[in-house]
């Protein structure tokens, strides 16, 4: 028997589920508002509009495409059949059926939609006291004031009833007219997770064995154990709306056995599917779903498989837009689910997803990572190494144990100041420049170190739409190797001018420096702007002489790319990864080489076996005759990328996966900065982290080292 208090609990969570449909249906405005879909009608479901910021505008259209892909496949598949029906679980203020109805797609279909009484009553009073929405209602009947029915038309039935209660819904649907032998669509929009496994379990069951003839859609998050995940539950939890299915199915493989297979409630595992169905009492014991088919992808590929590109190019178009490691990681941990009953129903399925082209290979144990160890005993100026985070930083080591970090964002704002980090007495500390030279505002830059010292930084971006054009250098009071640095770091920071042809001003490019012919050249390629979604020119500056200048450059030059890599290696470079113009990571590799004889440079493609997974926003280093690639983001592969290792004699490549069992926060490896430090087979990694979608930002908060030695031998 339940407690008191444990009905108020859970009265208290029923609340903030509910609370979830407010923020949901704000945004969903926001985003109809830029453009980026077509409704009329959401509008009048909210009492103050609010503009998103363009990451929260791109989900939300990624969700209300494949959702509206779902439901326009259905009602064409179904378009002969004389009844056919939507069914919205957990409906909140959606649109659908106004949508629906306004461009004439329903043709006879009837919408019914279930919800929390508390919110179809809310619904309810909006859409009668709203001249557009009520106008949307034809043979509109009173509903009963003790009945669920809240809103009762000839095409709209609006139910107020807790989905997990079965025995209620089947009777407040029957009430309200649904066939339960015509074709349905069942919409689960962000819904069942919410409720306990058992619960939403049992949804599912009830909803293919009521309904032969049905289509059942899903949208919600999955991948809980990554940094993202990790960040995304924290946020759920706070509001006390636990995600309560992304422990048991934790990817889409989980969720697609979930459908097929039977599901023993009494401890909640997975059995093959054999048909079986059977209760004990009034207590279920095993469930057989009952779903014949399902398909089940991430929302990554939904939008690069199943959006035209076209339409991709549209939504780009529309906001100005920098965040591509946010909008992956965000579409990595949302599905989009149809599962299907009958033969009908089975046309309308989502398209079975291609395999991967390339997966992780198979790796030796996890390198182990661990934070930074501070530097004791005080030295006056320094600092430690809490609150030194951020992103989209350019980091360039000026002498052993010497490490420049400059521009990027942070919590406290996008720095014009630069920092160093500075090994002493056993550790690391960071320390200010002086004097504070302001550095301006750049994000996605490069720092370069010179062969004579000294760096130049390249480019970079105050905002999507202003890049920052022309170089600075950086030089620095060359102190004596071991002195002690009892105040800050002197630098010189000045404009370099340049003769010749600039190249266009430009973001996540690459610059490395190279050799031809006894003369040292800034390497230049790739990288975007606010005109291109990615370059793909190779441009040189003559060191010497600070010139621009065009060299020779045999050889298919790798596509246009940007957030790669490219590292000095015998005078030339080595590229690899990269995001293309068409929104996808890249997995090649490519050298770039010194030709002789007056030639200039040579580009040949580095034939990799077993090809790496794509990814982007990584960081690499050469080490000897390999290229160590670290973190990243990728798309089609399970985790998140560790490590890398191709061997550039041979080859081959490893991944290894990454121990971070000593970080005691999530360790996100995108938008960051590494160094080498005094050993030959450590990393540091530095700053990292972005918006996690609408649950927050999440920064790595100091850095940490990474034991590169299994990987190296």
């Amino acid at each position: 028997m339940p407690t008191a208090n444990t009905k108020k609990q859970k009265k208290g969570r029923d609340t903030a589920v509910q609370g979830t449909n407010d923020s949901s249906v704000v945004s969903k405005v926001s985003a109809a508002a830029q453009g980026y879909f077509q409704d009329d009608f959401l509008q009048h479901f909210v009492c103050k509009a609010a503009r998103r910021a363009p990451l929260i505008n791109r989900g939300y259209y990624v969700r209300w495409r494949a959702v509206d892909h779902c439901v326009r496949t259905f009602l064409r598949v179904t378009a002969e059949c004389p009844k056919r029906q939507v069914l919205s679980l957990g409906a909140g203020f959606d649109s659908l059926y106004f949508r629906l109805r306004a461009d004439g797609s329903l043709n006879g279909a009837v919408v019914f939609e279930v919800d929390f009484p508390d919110v179809a009553r809310r619904k309810s009073a909006l859409i009668l006291s709203n001249e557009t929405l009520s106008g949307m209602l034809d043979s509109h009947l009173p509903p009963s004031p003790t009945g669920p029915a809240c809103v009762c038309s000839s095409q709209y039935r609006l139910l107020g009833v807790d989905v997990r209660e079965e025995s209620q819904v089947e009777q407040a649907l029957g009430a309200a007219g649904l066939d339960w032998a015509a074709p349905t669509l069942i919409l689960s929009e962000v819904v069942l997770t919410y409720m306990e496994t058992r619960w939403s379990d049992a949804v599912i069951s009830w909803a293919a064995r009521l309904l032969p003839q049905s289509l059942l859609v899903v949208y919600e998050q999955i991948r809980p154990d990554d940094a993202f995940g990790r960040v995304m539950l924290q946020h759920f939890h706070k509001l006390n709306s636990r995600l309560h299915a992304l422990r048991q199915y934790p990817d889409t493989a989980a969720q697609r056995r979930r459908f097929l297979d039977k599901v023993d409630t009494r401890t909640h595992t997975m059995q093959p599917q054999t048909g079986v169905c059977f209760r004990a009492g009034s207590s279920v014991c095993v469930l057989f779903q009952g779903w014949e088919q399902c398909v089940c992808v991430d929302m990554n590929h939904f939008f690069l498989g199943l959006v035209s590109e076209e339409e991709r190019g549209r939504v780009e178009s529309l906001e100005p837009f920098d965040e591509h490691e946010e909008w992956h990681q965000k579409c990595s941990h949302y599905f989009i689910l149809t599962a299907c009953r009958g033969a009908l129903t089975a046309a309308a399925l989502l398209p079975h997803p291609a395999g991967p082209s390339v997966s992780p290979s198979p790796s030796p144990p996890a390198l182990s990572v661990r934070p930074v160890p501070a530097a004791v005993g005080g030295l006056e100026g320094l600092e430690g190494l809490e609150g030194l985070e951020g992103l989209a930083m350019a980091s360039t080591s000026l002498r052993p144990g010497l490490i420049l970090l400059t521009g990027g964002s942070s919590r406290g704002g996008r720095g014009a100041a630069g920092r160093v980090l500075l090994r002493a007495q056993g550790g690391w500390r960071s320390v200010g420049v002086e004097p504070a030279a302001d550095l301006g505002v750049r994000l996605h830059h490069t720092a370069t170190r010179l062969p004579g010292g000294g760096a130049l930084l390249l480019g970079g971006r105050s905002s999507p739409l202003r890049p920052v054009a022309g170089l600075c250098s950086v030089t620095f009071d060359p102190r004596p190797e071991g002195s002690e640095v009892r105040e800050a770091v002197k630098l010189c920071v000045e404009p370099t001018v340049c003769s010749g042809e600039a190249p266009p001003p430009r973001w996540r490019h690459s610059a490395a420096v190279v050799s031809s012919e006894g003369r040292d050249f800034l390497f230049v390629f790739g990288g975007k702007n606010q005109r291109e979604a990615a370059l793909g020119d190779s441009c040189f500056l003559d060191l010497d002489q600070r010139r621009w200048t065009h060299l020779p450059v045999e050889g298919a030059a790798p596509e246009p790319r940007h957030s790669h890599s490219a590292c000095p290696f015998r005078g030339g470079v080595v590229l690899f990864g990269g995001l293309g113009r068409r929104g996808a990571p890249l997995g090649d590799a490519a050298l770039l080489r010194p030709a002789g004889s007056g030639r200039g440079f040579c580009w040949e493609a580095l034939d990799v076996r077993p090809p790496p997974v794509p990814r982007y926003s990584h960081r690499a280093h050469v080490m000897g005759d390999k290229l160590v690639v670290v973190g990243g983001v990728w798309l089609h592969a399970d985790g998140v990328p560790g490590v890398a290792v191709i061997d550039m004699a041979t080859g081959g490549s490893v991944e290894f996966s990454l121990d971070t069992t000593s970080v005691p926060w999530p360790l996100m490896l995108h938008s960051f900065c590494s160094e080498t430090t005094d050993s030959e087979s450590e990393l540091l990694l530095i700053g990292g982290g972005g918006n996690c979608f609408s649950f927050g930002t999440h920064l790595n908060p100091q850095p940490v080292c990474l034991d590169l030695r299994p990987a190296l031998i």
